[in-house]
C-alpha cells in the first residue's frame, strides 16, 4: 500500500506521522444527522464537543484507583515485573520499556467490561444523560456487550489513533463519545479535536477505509482522515481537567493524541449509546 504523510496542528503546532493506506474523497452525503441527535439539545451543538463536570473527589479516586488495578492487571499478565506498592500510572514508561510488552497491556486494556471496575459505570450513564436530555445505556447491542478503552500514550511514540470518527463504524452511529482524563493529562498530552467537523460532508474528506490504516505498523479499525477539502487538519487540545470529561459527537474528527510529555498519559474511553428518541 501507499506510504502518505499526515499533516496537521494541534493548537497551531505542526505534527506529522506516516501513514500507509489507500485514500480517496467520500460521497457527497452529511453523516451527522442535523435534527435529533445525541448532542443536538447542548449549546455546542455545533462545536461537536463539550467539556462537562463529571465527578467528586472521591469518586474520580475511586475510578483511578480502579484504572491502575486493571493497568497492573494486564502488566502482570504478560509476566512484566512491576513493584505494586510504587506504581504510578505516569511512569508506567518505565515499567513497560518495549514496544511488545505495551502491546501486550493494551490488547487487554482496549477491551474492558463495566465489571472489570471497581467503579459503578451506571452513575456515568446517567449523569451524561441528564447532561445531554436523552436515555443512554452502557450496552452496545450490536457489539453484545458494555465496552471502556484505556487508553495509554507512552511519551514521544506513535501509541495513537489517526485522526477519524468512530461514527464510520455501524455500532459507534448513534452514541456520545466520553474521553476521561486520569493521569499524566494536560495541554501537552490531552486528545486532540477539530472543531466542527462533523458538519463536514463526506465529499470533502479523504480518507481510508475502515481497517484500511497502518501507523508504525499498526492497523487500525477507524479510517485515517488525512486531509479535508480545505486544507490540513487543525485540531485542538480541549484539555479537560482531573474530574472532568470530554463528550463529543461520534462524527466529529479526533484522534492524533501525540504526547509531547516526559510522562505517560492515561484517560478512559466511553462510549454511550442512546436509547430511542
Amino acid at each position: 500500500m501507499p506510504v502518505k504523510t499526515c499533516e496537521l496542528h494541534i493548537d497551531s503546532k505542526p505534527f506529522q506521522f506516516e501513514v500507509e493506506g489507500e485514500f480517496s474523497w467520500g460521497n457527497p452525503e452529511l453523516l451527522f444527522v442535523e435534527e435529533n441527535n445525541v448532542i443536538s439539545k447542548t449549546p455546542w451543538k455545533d462545536k461537536g464537543f463539550g467539556v462537562v463536570n463529571a465527578f467528586t473527589k472521591e469518586e474520580f479516586s475511586a475510578l483511578k484507583a480502579s484504572v491502575t488495578k486493571n493497568i497492573l492487571k494486564a502488566i502482570k499478565a504478560n509476566n512484566i515485573p512491576v513493584d505494586e506498592a510504587t506504581f504510578q500510572l505516569e511512569d508506567y514508561h518505565k515499567v513497560v520499556t518495549t514496544d511488545v510488552g505495551h502491546l501486550g497491556v493494551i490488547d487487554i486494556t482496549r477491551n474492558l467490561r463495566n465489571s472489570d471496575f471497581d467503579f459503578d459505570i451506571e452513575l456515568l450513564v446517567e449523569r451524561f444523560g441528564k447532561e445531554l436530555g436523552y436515555k443512554l445505556t452502557s450496552w452496545v447491542e450490536e457489539l453484545q456487550k458494555t465496552h471502556i478503552q484505556i487508553r495509554i500514550n507512552r511519551p514521544s511514540s506513535l501509541d495513537i489513533n489517526p485522526p477519524h470518527k468512530d461514527g464510520y463504524l455501524s455500532y459507534w452511529e448513534d452514541i456520545v463519545n466520553v474521553w476521561i482524563p486520569v493521569a499524566g493529562c494536560n495541554e501537552h498530552t490531552s486528545l486532540p479535536v477539530a472543531p466542527g467537523s462533523h458538519l463536514l460532508p463526506e465529499d470533502e474528506i479523504y480518507r481510508t477505509e475502515s481497517k484500511g490504516a497502518k501507523i508504525n505498523g499498526n492497523t487500525y479499525y477507524v479510517p485515517c482522515i488525512l486531509k479535508t477539502k480545505q486544507g490540513n487538519l487543525k485540531m485542538i487540545r480541549p484539555n479537560p481537567k482531573e474530574g472532568e470529561a470530554l463528550l463529543f459527537s461520534p462524527f466529529l474528527v479526533h484522534g492524533a493524541a501525540v504526547n509531547l510529555s516526559d510522562h505517560a498519559r492515561v484517560s478512559i474511553e466511553l462510549r454511550f449509546p442512546r436509547v430511542g428518541d
